[in-house]
């Protein structure tokens, strides 16, 4: 099996880094656990499998499962709103590890909820409702029983159904919004920018205790308007721009300077016509794997 994985390494590398990072919302420790993954599937130690695809799938998994477990206690000390580490479809598909099938589980608004689940909830409700393993196989892969794993997916699914994100269902529409969006935010136009967001609109910003950013969200069409002219004025004065672009499957924009440094990335969730989320990162560790950063 140890050579069967070598041999299939590049085809591998794709759903292992898609396991990983619907685990962890982090593309560097996403692809940490893929190089680790490889390394003990090579090993003599490496489990039993009935495949390489099994093979990876139970490796990668379980080692999320561990790091989850760690990563849970520091997020419970992050400074400010924690938010995934976006990931640029178009920058990453050079890179075999980062393809990744887009859907809304990858959305930020999706990676935020899972967070309201145990790592082993987390991962049986993935490997079952997102990647279609039958029951036996997620047992086989968390190592607990059948029945165990049908009642971890039952309170799972509760937890998600509860508060599952709503998306634009046409793609063209939702883009279409996304750039009257953006280019109220460049011009200035309040009346458009509270046209597009949701009375109840939230806007998320994840600086990590790096760099400022506001502690607690920030609720409200009007505010929120204010709020997103005050940056689109900021990054003006700096020369800068908002490029459009897809975040997580979903449309938003990097913030540029005169130099085309990054200083931030902001996803959107669009619903029923409106802008009804903002997530914007300026922490700088979750920016460096997208390239110059301007801290």
């Amino acid at each position: 099996m140890a050579n069967l994985a070598t041999q299939h390494h590049d085809e591998l590398r794709p759903l292992m880094f898609s396991i990983a990072y619907r685990m962890l919302g982090s593309v560097t420790e996403a692809e940490d656990i893929v190089q680790e993954a490889f390394a003990r599937m090579v090993g003599p130690s490496a489990p039993q499998a009935r495949s390489p695809e099994a093979l990876a799938s139970t490796v990668t998994t379980r080692l999320a499962i561990d790091h989850l477990r760690s990563a849970r206690v520091r997020r419970e000390r992050y400074v400010g709103a924690w938010l995934p580490e976006p990931l640029i479809i178009a920058d990453e598909m050079a890179d075999p590890a980062r393809r990744i099938e887009v859907d809304e589980t990858v959305s930020m608004a999706f990676l935020v909820l899972l967070e309201n689940l145990t790592p082993v909830e987390r991962a049986v409700f993935l490997l079952r409702d997102v990647f279609d393993y039958d029951y036996s196989q997620v047992a086989e892969i968390v190592g607990k029983s059948e029945a165990n794993c049908r009642q971890i997916l039952t309170r799972a699914r509760q937890r998600i159904e509860e508060r599952r994100p709503r998306f634009e269902a046409s793609k063209d529409r939702r883009d279409e919004l996304a750039r009257e969006f953006l280019a109220a935010c460049e011009t200035g136009d309040t009346a458009a920018l509270e046209r597009l967001l949701a009375d109840d609109v939230v806007f998320y910003s994840d600086g990590g205790g790096k760099v400022a950013a506001v502690a607690r969200p920030v609720v409200g069409g009007l505010r929120v308007a204010r709020f997103m002219l005050a940056i689109g004025r900021q990054v003006a004065a700096a020369g800068g721009r908002f490029e459009p672009i897809e975040v997580n499957g979903q449309p938003g924009a990097r913030l540029v300077d005169a130099e085309g440094r990054l200083g931030a990335v902001l996803e959107l969730t669009i619903a029923d016509g409106h802008v009804r989320e903002l997530r914007n990162i300026l922490n700088p560790d979750k920016l460096r794997h997208l390239g110059l950063s301007l801290r």
